[in-house]
Order: structure tokens, then C-alpha cells, then sequence
């Protein structure tokens, strides 16, 4: 404790040598631990990361508190972060010596979300490469980030828990956790399908036999020249 009952001082670095020597400590343990590193100054670089955090930072109920995990994770207290289907365990560097414990749980994607975005995928995603690298069109990446009938998930369907002693409804260690999911996405896109627990591939798959569909449709239908053709020859029989 500091002077005046405040809280004592703990510069930047000093943080980051610690949450090295914490996360030294735990490898020795488990060697497969995936710590979030975060390089340079921004949080994430690319499409999907980007979106992830503005996703949360657009939402009122974490506009005040969500920033309170960005020095935790700038400053790599996200010790280890393992996102399996629709859910997040991590391991957070605090203020006492062994790292606090966070679950997030999200919600499976809604059938009817599902169906909305598929219908609205068709004819616009070609190839898992162009969705990975985020390049479709942009009223397919509003459909994404729709409040009402995207992908990414709201305040209501994203649950979360700490061991720490804060009773905050958000708290520092969770909100570094969810900036910490934005950094995986900015390295492997296919988690968020994992973390909302949806097949990628059937995305794909159903866009391109819906395109397939449609070409069969147009090859079936008589072009204006072969009906002109027909009638020629009816009229002068030739």
C-alpha cells in the first residue's frame, strides 16, 4: 500500500517483469501455455481483431469498464488463453502471486442468426481465404458486426467469471481477457467460428452451392437470342 491508503505506483515495466517471471513460473508447470503478447501499440492489426474490440467497445454495458484491461493485456498480464468451442480459459497476472482464473462462456450462434447471415452470405464469400482475410463485401461485413443479426456476440450473450476478490460486474482481468480473444482472432480468424461455435466450412459450403444453383438455373433458361432464332425459323423455315 502506498501513501494515503492509495494503491503504491507500479511503473510499466515493472509489470512486465513481473507477468514474465509469472509466466516463467507457469511454463515450467505446463509448457503449453499460450500467453497473449501484444506487439506495437495497437491491440490488433487485422480485420477480425479489429472487429472483435470495436464489437464490444460499441456496446454501452462495456464502454466504461472493457478499458480497463488494456494496459493488463498491453503490459502481457493474459498469461495463458485457450479458446475452445464457445468457450475462453485464461490465467491473468495480478496483484497477488498466483494468477486469478477467467472463464467467458458465449452463447452458440442462434439458428435464426445463422440462417439470416448464410442468406445473405450467398454469392458474396468464395473461398475460406477470403474470409480469413476479412475481404468481402462491405454490406457483408455490417451484416458481421449487426447488432441484431451478426456474428458477433452482445453483452447478453457473452458470460464471465473471475476468482479475484473485485466485485465489479466487469472485472480489469476479464476485460484484459476479451481484448486478449480480439489479439487471437488478429492471428488465427478461424477461432472466432470455434468461439461462437459454427461451422466455417458449412458457410462456405452452403454459398457455393447456393452460386451453384443459380448457374444452373440460368444455363436451363432459353436466352432472348435462342427464342429469335426459334421464331426465324418457324416464319422462313430455314
Amino acid at each position: 500500500m502506498g501513501y494515503g491508503g492509495y494503491p503504491k505506483y507500479v511503473s510499466v515495466a515493472e509489470k512486465r517483469v513481473k507477468a514474465a517471471i509469472a509466466l516463467a513460473k507457469l511454463k515450467k508447470k505446463n509448457p503449453n501455455i499460450q500467453p497473449v503478447i501484444i506487439e506495437g501499440r495497437s491491440l490488433a492489426k487485422n480485420w477480425w481483431g479489429k472487429a472483435w474490440n470495436n464489437n464490444l467497445e460499441s456496446y454501452a454495458d462495456y464502454s466504461n469498464r472493457i478499458s480497463r484491461g488494456r494496459s493488463y493485456v498491453k503490459n502481457n498480464a493474459v498469461l495463458d488463453l485457450n479458446i475452445v468451442k464457445g468457450s475462453v480459459i485464461a490465467q491473468v497476472k495480478g496483484s497477488r502471486v498466483k494468477p486469478y482464473e477467467v472463464v467467458v462462456k458465449l452463447d452458440a450462434l442462434s439458428q435464426e442468426k445463422w440462417s439470416q447471415v448464410t442468406e445473405l452470405c450467398n454469392h458474396s464469400i468464395v473461398s475460406l481465404e477470403q474470409l480469413v482475410e476479412g475481404k468481402f463485401p462491405e454490406r457483408l461485413e455490417i451484416l458481421f458486426t449487426d447488432h441484431k443479426y451478426g456474428f458477433f456476440p452482445s453483452p447478453e450473450e457473452i458470460h464471465f467469471g473471475c476468482n479475484c476478490p473485485d466485485w465489479a460486474y466487469m472485472c480489469k482481468h476479464v476485460a484484459a481477457v476479451l481484448y486478449g480473444i480480439g489479439s487471437r482472432l488478429d492471428h488465427d480468424p478461424m477461432l472466432f467460428f470455434e468461439i461462437r461455435d459454427v461451422d466455417s466450412h458449412a458457410l462456405i459450403k452452403k454459398t457455393m452451392e447456393s452460386k451453384l444453383d443459380s448457374m444452373l438455373d440460368n444455363a436451363n433458361k432459353k436466352s432472348n437470342r435462342e427464342i429469335e432464332e426459334k421464331d426465324i425459323f418457324n416464319i422462313f423455315g430455314v
